[in-house]
């Protein structure tokens, strides 16, 4: 896998081709080693890539040779993942715009990047109040105790009152940068980023220099929504980055969390609203571990360097079931959907679609999940 490591690097380099373009890259050639060597005329079949885009690469593979720019680029980036990698994050591969090359710094721990050991994402204002704070801290404490891994992004504020509650309780925490690995921001965060490498990793889509970059934040919220199985918002006002994380997480089927707080405190109301739309709401830490609980566990499957990526899944065999059963189950997915659009979608009366599904899950073929959402088993 080393020569396509190498072109995932290279493609990353070309101005104008981001992370859902070199997916649709890989698609279309089957390796982006193929995309690398493909004439102009077969890049600008691919969707996206426009005239000037493909002047772009064609200038841009004019001046890099992937072999040697991965060997120079290790010489001040040693620790990285892209895709074709075996340790990368299995699940920011199952969102639609993973990071070409992911950098870290600090102590590895493969189940985590396997899908073995949970991770929750925890976000929030970078002006907390104490209230925020001290549930902040309380709740990832909490998970840490209980085998869970915390992400945050490292920013004042609630962020970096995550990593301290899980970090005292002696458990693991991700910090995902908006920085190179090696850039401390803001810079009274030092000690804490000192404490997190020995307690855990530093992660960041940008190379080892990169200074701090307005856009480079709310970019990277992706990240910390795709890396977690859940997402809680512990306090945040409206138009914070804290929702842009949360709206992610939701896009890519993870659950969402979000701490109520006082209608008189601007900081919650984006909470507030996030409760108003669905999220599941924090009541007390037994609680959340309850409803974390309930999250299905990840199948095991084959190394991920070994699958292709955007590959249609296998049709599922259709068991013997009666016609309305049938039905009801083949409305169902892996991912979990809501009982109103299993509803919709077979066209039957509620409580007929009620009891189908609790038969299919007395049958084994399907799982009831939190906020009346089901799931095939």
């Amino acid at each position: 896998m080393l020569e396509e490591r190498a072109y995932w690097l290279a493609w990353s380099q070309v101005a104008g081709v981001g992370p859902v373009l070199l997916l649709r890259l890989r698609q279309y050639f089957g390796t982006l080693a193929e995309a690398w060597a493909a004439p102009a005329q077969e890049i600008g079949a691919v969707e996206g890539f426009g005239v000037r885009l493909v002047e772009a690469v064609l200038r841009g593979r004019s001046q890099l040779n992937p072999a040697q720019f991965l060997e120079q680029h290790s010489l001040k980036n040693p620790c990285f993942w892209t895709p074709a990698d075996l340790e990368y994050p299995r699940l920011l591969l199952e969102i639609p715009n993973p990071p070409p090359v992911l950098y870290y710094r600090g102590q590895v721990h493969l189940p985590e990047n396997q899908g073995i050991k949970p991770l929750v994402s925890i976000v929030g204002t970078r002006e907390p109040s104490e209230y925020g704070k001290r549930w902040t801290q309380k709740i990832s404490s909490v998970l840490a105790k209980h085998g869970f891994t915390v992400v945050s992004g490292m920013a004042a504020g609630i962020d970096a009152e995550a990593h301290r509650g899980c970090l005292a309780a002696g458990g693991r925490t991700l910090a995902v940068l908006g920085t190179g690995v090696d850039v401390v921001y803001p810079p009274r965060n030092r000690p804490l980023y000192e404490q997190i490498q020995q307690q855990g990793l530093v992660l960041s889509e940008y190379p080892a220099g990169t200074q701090p970059n307005r856009p480079h934040f709310p970019q990277r919220n992706r990240i910390i929504a795709g890396l977690a199985r859940a997402v809680l918002v512990m306090e945040a006002p409206n138009k914070s980055g804290a929702l842009i994380t949360a709206y992610q997480a939701n896009e890519f089927g993870r659950d969402v969390y979000a701490l109520p707080g006082s209608l008189d405190n601007h900081k919650s109301i984006g909470c507030l609203g996030l409760l108003n739309r669905g999220a599941q709401v924090i009541l007390n830490e037994g609680h959340l571990l309850e409803m974390l609980g309930a999250i299905p566990e990840l199948e095991t499957r084959e190394p991920l360097s070994q699958l292709s990526l955007l590959t249609p899944e296998q049709p599922q065999s259709i068991p013997h079931l009666a016609p309305e059963l049938a039905q009801v189950w083949q409305a169902l997915t892996p991912e979990p959907t809501p009982f109103d659009v299993i509803v919709q979608q077979v066209g039957l009366a509620a409580g007929s679609v009620s009891s189908a599904l609790l038969q299919l899950e007395l049958q084994g073929l399907a799982s009831q999940l939190p906020g009346m959402q089901y799931r095939r088993c």
